[in-house]
């Protein structure tokens, strides 16, 4: 699978994890040149306190268009250093 923006690979991997709808991507399949740290943070009733990333490519930033837990409750453990997309990023094969 992949994840792109703006015409740009922002993850690439085969060991994506699907949850309600949403292919998380190991943290280690990011190509990090794109991610900036956001301060944004919201909380899902059953997975725990979401952390968020803006993309960037050349001029252009999708802010808080990535999200991940640092510490995702027990039901949704497997998820750990994963990372998941939206707000226009395409994921595909």
């Amino acid at each position: 699978m992949k994840a792109i923006w703006k015409n740009t690979v922002l993850a690439e991997s085969d060991d994506t994890l699907i949850v309600e709808g949403n292919h998380y991507f190991p943290h280690d399949s990011l190509n990090k040149a794109f991610f900036e740290v956001s301060d944004h943070t919201s909380t899902c009733p059953w997975k725990g306190k979401a952390n968020y990333y803006h993309i960037r490519v050349g001029e252009d930033i999708n802010p808080n268009s990535a999200w991940f837990y640092h510490e995702p409750s027990d039901a949704a453990r497997e998820i750990k250093d994963y990372v998941a997309f939206w707000k226009g990023v395409q994921v595909e094969n």
